[in-house]
């Protein structure tokens, strides 16, 4: 990889703010380094144009345009030829995080993320010419537009990637499931709000849970549980409860006293796979602010756990992991792991908060019968930082 020439990647965004906007802390690494400090190492790669879908006070795209000498265009069409005719990056970044935006009945923020992959695909279209392309977080706040953005992918034959820094930061301990582990029961335990944050949890199980035996399949059913009715299932789901505790067991950032008393507005995310597994998700505000997962391997006694660690000051390290593992995605064309993992969480996490507006009916889906396998290699960050 390193005889090639660096990739020029067009950096498509609902904002480039200052503070903490996805946008700006994926990419201050291209422009001051891993460690923020404009000291190598660098990611090869390098931003050779951005757009921005809104502005405002906080915006901080025209005063990088002077700083960096990246161009920032009008159009995702212009940004991706270079304001030329035809294609002029090797790959795309479609940062659809932060902004100001509506929300729906199902309290999901409507980032058009979707609109703007479209645009992309679109002016592949026109050029006769793809690039990879990756979408950080959930593809869409819809499964319908999640799902079309894969199909389109495959549809004009560019490789996609999506997903977050959660999963691929550092965890402690430095476990994963073992490839082809059989498997019972999963859980995680987190914070922040339903739908965002309800991402960031559910993929950290599934990243965990699909390297079980047969890979992934599929969920089969979801349900959408709150306030008291979180208690009463684990009260009445003894595995559910040796879960929840030990995924509480490995936070860091936990208020001490008793969950029930502490979390006034508990919400679970109930799931069924296609295989059998079964997995239950908490949201727990007042109680912690870290994300934990746990798993119970088939015929064992106890669960296996671990903590997937956030660094919520700067240099923000789980988000310079997932730079480093953009890199080859960029250099070869090959996902560093599938888009279907992604593909699969937004859909759980669209039809959880769709049970939540049906009164917490329990509904199944069949649409999710998402199937793939995860890498041989696990991908998140071990041992200590490269760039520390």
């Amino acid at each position: 990889m390193a005889d090639s020439e660096p990739k020029k990647l067009a950096a498509i965004t609902t904002v480039l703010w200052r503070g903490a906007s996805h946008a700006r802390t994926i990419l201050s690494r291209y422009f001051l380094g891993y460690n923020l400090n404009g000291q190598p190492p660098w990611p090869r790669s390098h931003i050779a144009s951005v757009f921005t879908h809104q502005a405002g006070d906080r915006d901080i795209s025209r005063e990088w345009e002077q700083r960096f000498r990246v161009p920032v265009y009008r159009t995702v069409q212009e940004a991706l030829t270079l304001g030329s005719d035809d294609l002029a990056v090797d790959g795309v970044l479609l940062i659809g995080e932060h902004g100001n935006y509506p929300i729906n009945d199902k309290g999901q923020k409507l980032y058009p993320r979707f609109e703007l992959f479209l645009e992309i695909a679109d002016t592949f279209r026109r050029t006769g010419k793809s690039v990879p392309v990756f979408n950080d977080k959930h593809l869409s706040f819809s499964w319908i537009n999640a799902k079309r953005m894969v199909d389109t992918s495959r549809e004009l034959g560019f490789p996609m990637m999506a997903g977050s820094s959660v999963p691929i930061g550092y965890r402690d301990p430095d476990w994963d499931l073992p490839l082809g582990t059989p498997l019972s029961k999963a859980a995680a335990v987190a914070f922040g709000s339903k739908e965002p944050y309800g991402y960031h949890m559910l993929e950290a199980m599934q990243a965990v849970v699909e390297r079980r035996k047969g890979g992934e399949s599929g969920v089969a059913w979801t349900q959408c549980l709150e306030n008291e009715a979180v208690w009463n299932y684990l009260d009445r789901t003894p595995w559910a409860q040796k879960l929840f505790d030990a995924a509480l067991s490995r936070a860091k950032r936990r208020e001490p006293g008793n969950p029930r008393e502490l979390v006034k507005e508990p919400t679970a995310y109930l799931f069924g796979y296609r295989d059998g597994l079964e997995g239950a998700t908490f949201v727990m505000n007042g109680l912690m602010r870290d994300f934990t997962v746990s798993v119970l391997p088939e015929g064992a006694s106890e669960p296996l756990s671990t903590l997937m660690w956030l660094e919520y000051e700067q240099p923000v390290r789980h988000f310079a992991c997932l730079v480093q593992k953009l890199e080859p995605f960029f250099e070869t064309g090959k996902p560093t792991y599938p888009v279907e993992r992604t593909l699969l969480v937004s859909g759980m996490l669209d039809f959880a908060l769709e049970s939540r507006i049906q009164g917490y009916k329990r509904l199944d889906t069949p649409a999710l019968a998402v199937r793939y396998i995860a890498p041989r290699e696990s991908q998140f960050c071990r041992g200590i930082p490269p760039w520390a």
